[in-house]
């Protein structure tokens, strides 16, 4: 049965009673797989199980790591894993059923720390918007409100962590798609340094750089001691963050001093407003951080405001579609047809396509350019952490997002504070903040200077000291008996 308490703990705690022998990883594990049983047909977040696997690898195929013993899930994107399904929210691949025959580095790093997979989370088509509602699996649910979307691309990650059937998820991060969905779902998000956590060995980069790897938690302590399992340089990378000072784990309680913070409460493209729920967790947020001791004014990065760049961006991401696209049709030895792909991303491919070669480098020396210009807020203005909302507005309704017709002008409406910080490669974070007068969570984003994640993670313990999210728990979860 569930053990109700075991789902209110986060991973280094029940990491911690396994350790002791006060929890055996079987007990772990049938907790979890009987949560996701209950919970599951509600969320939709799991889309490929794999129960009796996971339950015959805690009787002793576990890796004697820092988490043996403690459930995951992998989003079904990134992440490989041998032998088990692979759909990237595709149909094109869940027709046939593919199946790597590797482990990535990032899985092989969960596996060596002793996690216990039990299974694949639901995720957009080719991870490319911020709602989780593909054709192929249909869309998750957020546990705070079933009629609200999860966010994405990351969504059935965040909804498996919200409602406790585990502790902590794999997810990525392109353009807000751990951020985005820990928002919407109440948790904790962190989005690392560009270059932090390999791609390898199946890919260089991703997104040129944009997209990384990391976890969706609902602690603090957990996202900084995974960081310290799963990053670093491996073999060819093609760039690799600053080496931190010590590990990410010792810098959560560590005080961080008088920090200088700028904030920024609207969107900074015309056209485009925050519900003042989401600007009022920012003032709130900012008055926090005065009560701490910081320095804290009304500053942001002056790029955030060119109008080129959402437009640049899109031809980035487009071009890359394209090039998965084509990947994909050589690795399974047949063209797929842009009919195989859902509305927005056969337009996506059909712009990739279309894009020449010259094109392409263009926008990446503007996003280069770009890149220089937001990181002078930090390395020249003398800035250590920008505030924003991590969504203008509360979680939207399903089917809001994936509107035909509509829906790539709904998304940039919510996606105004994120994607900006994956190009520049800063940290980012996405704090569980607030809940709105209609009971959904609201998240507050923390973005540190390029390698600096210690400072940021300081911050964020200090924000999770103070506001206490980890009391905070969905309608919809494994501790409700």
């Amino acid at each position: 049965m569930i053990d109700r308490d075991l789902s209110k703990l986060d991973a280094c705690g029940l990491a911690e009673l396994i350790r002791l022998k006060k929890v055996s990883p079987l007990e772990a594990v049938d907790s979890a797989i009987e949560a996701a049983e209950e919970l599951n047909p509600k969320l939709n977040a799991i889309i490929h199980p794999r129960y009796e696997k996971a339950r015959a690898e805690a009787k002793g195929q576990l890796a004697d790591g820092p988490f043996r013993g403690v459930p995951i899930v992998l989003k079904d994107l990134g992440a490989p894993m041998a032998g088990e399904p692979y759909y990237g929210g595709t149909t094109f691949l869940k027709v046939i059923d593919f199946r790597p025959t590797s482990n990535s580095y990032l899985t092989q790093s969960f596996l060596d720390a002793g996690f216990n997979v039990i299974g694949r989370t639901n995720c957009p088509e080719m991870g490319t918007t911020i709602t989780t509602e593909p054709l192929s699996y249909g869309p998750s649910r957020n546990p705070w409100n079933l009629n609200h979307s999860t966010g994405g691309s990351s969504g059935g990650s965040a909804a498996a962590v919200a409602a406790g059937i585990v502790s902590v998820a794999h997810g990525n991060d392109g353009g807000g798609s751990i951020r985005i969905p820990s928002s919407a779902c109440g948790l904790f998000g962190f989005k690392p340094s560009r270059g932090r956590v390999s791609q390898g060995p199946e890919a260089s980069d991703s997104w040129a750089g944009a997209a990384i790897d990391h976890v969706l938690t609902r602690s603090v302590r957990d996202s900084a001691s995974i960081l310290d399992l799963i990053s670093g340089y491996r073999l060819g990378d093609p760039y690799v963050a600053p080496v931190h000072e010590s590990s990410f784990a010792d810098q959560v309680n560590k005080d961080p001093g008088r920090l200088r913070i700028g904030f920024v409460t609207q969107p900074l493209m015309e056209g485009y407003f925050s519900d003042l729920e989401c600007v009022q967790s920012v003032l709130d947020a900012a008055k926090l951080c005065e009560s701490l001791g910081h320095e804290v004014v009304s500053a942001y990065p002056k790029a955030l405001e060119d109008p080129a760049y959402s437009f640049t961006f899109v031809t980035m991401v487009a071009s890359w579609v394209a090039s998965d696209v084509l990947a994909w049709s050589n690795l399974l030895g047949r063209t797929i047809d842009p009919s195989e792909l859902e509305a927005d991303n056969a337009l996506f491919c059909q712009v990739g396509m279309s894009t020449t070669a010259p094109q392409y480098l263009n926008a990446i020396a503007w996003l280069s350019d770009y890149r220089r210009r937001i990181a002078s807020f930090w390395e020249v203005e003398g800035f250590d952490i920008l505030i924003t909302p991590t969504l203008p507005k509360l979680p939207p309704e399903i089917g809001y997002l994936c509107e035909p017709g509509v829906s790539q002008s709904r998304v940039l409406e919510y996606i105004q504070f994120t994607g900006q910080f994956n190009v520049a490669g800063n940290p980012a974070a996405s704090i569980p903040f607030a809940t709105s007068t209609s009971g959904l969570p609201i998240g507050v984003q923390l973005v540190g200077a390029y390698g600096r994640e210690g400072t940021l993670l300081r911050l964020c313990g200090q924000f999770e000291e103070a506001i206490q999210w980890m009391d905070r728990y969905p309608s919809v979860h494994a501790s409700n008996g």
